[in-house]
């Protein structure tokens, strides 16, 4: 009966055994047969991060989605972190063909004596396999997946291979995958450059990203240190002088890498991001690794972002603004070298360099003035500024269809030059102007000039009633500066793939927008702004030419000036359209401007303008237009300059006899008290050339 039992008792556990063979064998073929072919990690290509630069070679931004990845090859990879790392995550890497053994029996015996998973015993191998192709939850089935992976691995590829492949996919904290990635946001540096001492922390961090950063827990990362160069140590990887050497070393942390990219030039970022999204997609953006070097000088973005933040902070409640804006290109290029879209990019991501559409007010007023010189008509014409009634189409603010403008100061000053309008801002003059040389042939100017918004037809359009950006009506007075060249703006000058292949490179196309000489007469008169006219406060020590605008309730202030080699547009207002107090256009934009023109052309050489040609400065008499007579009143002298077919021939034939005298009224004074105007010191209307 007993010999039966146990008869019994054999053939049920050879059926149980056989049984439990058979889904065993079932589980692994089924496990076998959904994993996949490692064969796959030939075309496999990781996420990588795309890098902006500087035109000075700076990392302005890293572009990625979950994983901040530079991909780098073995070579350029530190050998303290390759030691480090397989000294304390596998220090059998290269004897195993995947699996440690005597690792996985130690990690199960300590696994059943706690009665969980409390330990692993995966060698690099087996966490490549799990970080490429398996999840992180910790069973019994991920882990002999992760087994049968790994021998797969280890037969396909070579030790460095696989080596390589880990390094360039571990984690390492703050979204940083990859060694190159963490070197960067923890030192500052590449992985080539690591020392043993940072190679050890970073090593260290593996275990426990977020519970073993520096910059969270830097005593539990130094304790990680530690272990690891003991583990270095134990292994002969460093002799006992480095370990110590190292563990005492005093590590120079990069906090500020963990700030997000629109930290630095972020509305600038923002305008190339939307570029690069516009040209490849958003996933080669943040996932190929492509590598955009871009057009911003760091010095000159720091400067602007400088000047832009003191004056908000400053004088924004002195003059009731709360936002400002500026941009400045080189006209020759069209590169632009700094952008700041607004005081705080984290409160509002609405770039007015670029998004927002404003009045331009009184700086549209060059592009009339332009079309004026191009129909030959002289700075020195004479306009009469008086109040002046113009019939316009009925609207709803001139529903009579009349308009009766007023100019900025509230006053009239009679009969003035083109110069002289241009350097105060007059209306009237530029309305008069507008009429004489058509809206048709204006609006010409501006678009061959790079104004790409839409411009209303009407007079007012001198007046800068039609919204533009900030962006392009600087690059459009760069075509001054450029001697008549447009340029378009740039921001990207080379893109190279994630293998270092050019993939795009900006050509600058010139094209003729205005004559050269029609250009030196317009940087002429307008550099009487700066001189002596609405923008007296932007005077620095170099040639340089401007225009200001304002506009209705003083809504927005404006100040646009340039030297040969750099442009730049400075914008204050604010985004509610409140008003400001009306002295902004004067006494906030220039010295803006100038400030930051101060810094941004220090280490630039001085270069002067062109000189006009064809103009003759000659001495006429106000009231009649002909050249002065000898008994012309010195108030009614003017010395102005005029294209040589503008030359009056004749003198003026209005004020002559006794009645000139200075002084004097009714009947002649004896010879000897005449004094005669003409021997009265004579002003001249100043200009450039």
């Amino acid at each position: 009966m007993v010999k039966k039992k146990r008869i019994f008792l054999i053939k049920l556990s050879l059926i149980v055994f056989f049984v439990l063979l058979a889904a065993g064998a079932g589980i692994f073929l089924q496990i076998v047969k959904q994993l996949p072919e490692v064969e796959g990690l030939d075309a496999y290509i990781p996420s990588e991060t795309t890098l902006i630069f500087s035109s000075d070679g700076k990392v302005l931004a890293r572009l990625h989605r979950e994983e901040n990845r530079q991909v780098v090859p073995l070579s350029k990879i530190s050998i303290y972190f390759q030691n480090a790392v397989i000294a304390t995550e596998d220090p059998n890497f290269y004897r195993h063909h995947g699996l440690d053994f005597y690792g996985i029996f130690r990690a199960t015996v300590k696994n059943l004596v706690y009665g969980r998973i409390v330990e692993g015993a995966s060698t690099v191998t087996q966490q490549l396999a799990r970080n490429l192709f398996l999840s992180r939850r910790k069973t019994y089935i991920r882990k002999l997946a992760e087994a049968i992976l790994a021998m797969q691995i280890e037969r396909r590829y070579t030790k460095e291979e696989i080596l390589e492949m880990y390094l360039n996919q571990v984690y390492l904290g703050h979204n940083s995958y990859g060694i190159e990635s963490a070197a960067s946001l923890y030192f500052g540096k590449s992985a080539a450059d690591l020392d043993l001492a940072e190679s050890a922390m970073l090593a260290g961090i593996i275990r426990g990203p977020e519970l073993y950063s520096p910059y969270r827990n830097f005593r539990g990362a130094k304790l990680r240190q530690i272990t690891v160069l003991n583990n270095m140590l134990e292994h002969r990887l460093v002799d006992e002088r480095e370990a110590k050497l190292a563990a005492i070393e005093e590590l120079e942390f990069s906090p500020k890498n963990l700030k997000r990219y629109s930290e630095v030039a972020p509305y600038f970022i923002s305008y190339v991001l939307q570029d690069l999204i516009e040209r490849y997609g958003e996933d080669m953006v943040y996932h190929g690794g492509l590598r955009v070097y871009t057009t911003l000088d760091t010095a000159k973005q720091a400067a602007a972002e400088d000047v832009i933040t003191r004056f908000v902070t400053e004088e924004g409640e002195k003059y009731q603004f709360s936002q400002a804006a500026l941009v400045s290109l080189d006209p020759r290029t069209g590169y632009i070298k700094a952008m700041v879209g607004g005081i705080d990019f984290f409160e509002s991501k609405f770039n007015r360099v670029t998004q927002a559409q404003r009045q331009p007010g009184s700086s549209f007023k060059p592009f009339v003035y332009t079309a004026a010189m191009e129909q030959g008509i002289s700075p020195g014409t004479i306009i009469d500024d008086s109040p002046t009634t113009f019939n316009v189409f009925p609207n709803e603010w001139n529903p009579d269809g009349t308009w009766e403008p007023k100019n900025f100061d509230k006053k009239f000053h009679g009969s003035v030059t083109l110069r002289h309008a241009l350097e105060k801002s007059l209306n009237i003059p530029s309305i008069k102007l507008l009429e004489r040389v058509g809206i048709g042939p204006a609006i010409d100017v501006a678009r061959r000039m790079g104004i790409k918004s839409h411009l209303e037809p009407g007079l007012a359009l001198t007046l800068g009633v039609s919204e533009v950006n900030l962006l392009e009506i600087t690059s459009a007075y760069g075509v001054f500066a450029n001697s008549g060249i447009r340029v378009e703006p740039a921001a990207i000058t080379r893109i190279d793939n994630r293998d270092g292949v050019l993939i795009y490179k900006h050509a600058i196309t010139e094209k003729r927008a205005l004559d050269t000489n029609v250009a030196a007469v317009m940087i002429d008169m307008m550099q009487g702004v700066i001189a002596r006219g609405t923008g007296v406060h932007a005077r620095l020590s170099r040639p340089a030419a401007a225009k200001t605008g304002t506009t209705e309730e003083y809504r927005d202030a404006w100040f646009i000036g340039f030297v040969p080699q750099l442009v730049t547009g400075v914008w204050v207002g604010n985004d509610d359209n409140k008003s400001m107090e009306g002295v902004a256009e004067v006494a906030v934009c220039p010295r803006i401007w100038r400030e930051y023109n101060k810094i941004a052309l220090e280490n630039e050489p001085i270069i002067a303008f062109p000189k006009p040609a064809g103009l003759v400065r000659v001495e006429i008499c106000e009231e009649s237009g002909k050249l002065v007579g000898d008994n012309c009143p010195e108030e009614k002298r003017l010395s102005v300059t005029l294209w040589e077919k503008d030359v009056p021939k004749d003198k003026c034939d209005v004020h002559t006899g006794w009645d000139h005298f200075m002084g004097f009224e009714g009947e002649a004074p004896p010879e000897s008290e005449r004094i005669w105007k003409k021997d009265e010191p004579k002003k001249e209307e100043p200009f450039y050339f």
